[in-house]
């Protein structure tokens, strides 16, 4: 052991000084039965693990401070049962792997630690709430928080006009929309009113109330009533043709007299005949009323007049 270690020992320093070993030495190495087959060289005996407590103690002694408690205020508490469940704790009832469990027992804890160290600190007339005159230098400047406070600022103001921007994307999303309705319902109108239109020249309604608009709007509305219903029939028209022209037979000669035209005399007016209705100038008869003034006149009258 003493020689492979005294030859582990120079071959470091060997290596330090030369990181590979020649060819020779290698030989001598192995003839001499220092190097063994293996990388890893097999110790026969391992250091052997002692729990030196005595030891340890000894340390902790020698750094130890034998201080009061209000100095050291450290509280060791075991673990908290939970107050709903009312279970005794054991050291399987918190979950590892659960965080909830785990953050929760870790609450109780200290949470339990508070509510042992308050009594003793009462005890030793130690305050614990801070007075209300108190004033603690901040940890940032003034500058610092100035800072903050713009930052805090520009933040707000960048929210608020996000926020009307996005309230005028909204309303004009909503003009749009009661645009595009008022277009359609502008062209549903027109619409039906060409329509009634139609068929009023086809002879289908012989109503006009499509020239009215609240008409025109409330047949939008009611649509099927009654008044709103198709007749069949001839269109206008036709039908003037066929009052004018009739409906077959003679044509020619309906406007000659006849015997009974001739001896028809109720429609005759004597004074039309002769020319002696109002207006009219005959033989012995007065001036027609309202009649022009001549130009001489009218020149005088205007020049009265200025």
């Amino acid at each position: 052991m003493a020689r492979r270690r005294s030859f582990s020992d120079s071959g470091s320093d060997s290596g330090a000084e030369d990181s590979s070993l020649s060819d020779s030495e290698l030989q001598e190495a192995f003839s001499r039965g220092e190097l063994k087959p293996g990388l890893n060289v097999v110790l026969e005996e391992r250091p052997k693990r002692c729990n030196d407590a005595h030891g340890l103690k000894r340390c902790l002694s020698e750094f130890k401070q034998q201080l009061a408690w209000v100095e050291r205020l450290d509280v060791t508490s075991g673990q908290v049962a939970d107050p709903v469940s009312q279970s005794a704790p054991h050291k399987d009832a918190v979950d590892p792997e659960n965080d909830f469990q785990r953050e929760m027992s870790f609450y109780r804890q200290a949470q339990a630690a508070v509510l042992e160290a308050l009594p003793r600190l009462r005890k030793l007339q130690v305050p614990t709430r801070r007075p209300d005159d108190y004033f603690a230098e901040m940890a940032k400047s003034d500058q610092q928080m100035q800072k903050i406070r713009q930052k805090l600022k520009s933040k707000q103001e960048a929210m608020e006009r996000s926020e009307k921007a996005k309230q005028l994307r909204a309303m004009r999303k909503y003009g749009k929309k009661v645009q595009t309705e008022i277009l359609q319902r502008r062209q549903k109108e027109k619409k039906n009113m060409l329509n009634a239109v139609k068929k009023y020249q086809k002879g289908l309604s012989d109503k006009l109330d499509f020239l009215d608009e609240e008409q025109t709007s409330s047949q939008g509305n009611k649509k099927g009533s009654a008044s709103q219903r198709i007749k069949k029939g001839p269109n206008a028209k036709r039908r003037y043709k066929n009052q004018k022209f009739g409906f077959g037979g003679k044509k020619k000669g309906s406007k000659w007299n006849t015997k009974e035209s001739c001896n028809d005399v109720s429609s005759f007016r004597s004074k039309v005949a002769h020319n002696k209705g109002p207006g009219k100038a005959g033989k012995g008869g007065k001036k027609a009323l309202n009649k022009r003034p001549g130009k001489r006149a009218r020149q005088k009258m205007k020049s009265r007049a200025r």
